[in-house]
């Protein structure tokens, strides 16, 4: 029987292991679509739409893990949280990484083609949301409530960036129909940054479930009903 368990335990750290590292991999994912938005790499950006592959597999391959201790073990009630944990947090997390391709795409599409305005704004929104991301990522690693209610408290900036964008941007193509288009591509890309702090932030609540045993949200989640054209986003 402590065989068993110490064989569980095992598995349990693999599987732990396992989603930091695919934590970890979609954040990279997200840093060379920005860098490939910024200095405009279709190479790069190439390389976050084939890396999604890699995503989606170790997706699968966690899931399957999840669900193998769930029909070969008797799990307890923290053990339940942490596979339940898991299987959650891995639907946020490869989400992350569409919204990365979404952004290499976008990169494809602008490339060559001179902003109208310099890139400060999206990039400093994108460092902040990759922050959030690590950070939750540690609070995962540590159990860390903390951690869990700073992630939570950023994505309170991350909004406003994007709502300050939003303004500047709709000024801009008022006064300039002609940067409408390439804009409306740049402002999917700020969209898609703010999606990406909502879902780390629901790895964040994640983390807190799995440690205190209740799912509440520690704070309100600010949603944009600024409605964009079709965001056309990866499956």
């Amino acid at each position: 029987m402590l065989r068993s368990r110490q064989a569980f335990d095992e598995q349990l750290t693999q599987l732990h292991q396992r989603l930091l590292q695919m934590g970890s991999f979609v954040e990279a994912m997200l840093e060379k679509s920005m860098r490939s938005l910024t200095q405009q790499d279709v190479n790069l950006a190439r390389e976050v739409i084939s890396a999604d592959d890699v995503a989606d597999e170790m997706d699968l391959e966690i899931e399957k893990h999840c669900m193998r201790l769930l029909a070969l073990q008797q799990p307890m009630s923290k053990d339940l949280r942490l596979i339940g944990t898991v299987m959650k947090v891995i639907a946020d997390v490869e989400r992350i990484g569409d919204y990365s391709v979404d952004i290499a795409r976008t990169a494809i599409k602008l490339a060559g083609r001179e902003y109208f305005k310099p890139l400060v704004d999206i990039p400093r929104m994108a460092e902040m949301v990759r922050a959030m991301l690590r950070r939750a990522l540690e609070a995962l690693v540590g159990n860390d409530l903390e951690i869990v209610a700073e992630v939570i408290e950023r994505d309170d900036e991350v909004d406003k960036m994007w709502y300050s964008l939003l303004d500047e941007i709709e000024v801009i193509m008022q006064e300039r129909p002609e940067t409408v288009p390439q804009a409306v591509s740049l402002l999917l890309v700020a969209r898609y940054l703010e999606r990406v702090a909502d879902h780390t932030v629901n790895v964040a609540e994640r983390v807190a479930y799995m440690v205190t045993g209740e799912f509440e949200a520690l704070a309100p989640t600010h949603r944009s009903d600024y409605q964009l054209p079709d965001e056309n986003t990866t499956g």
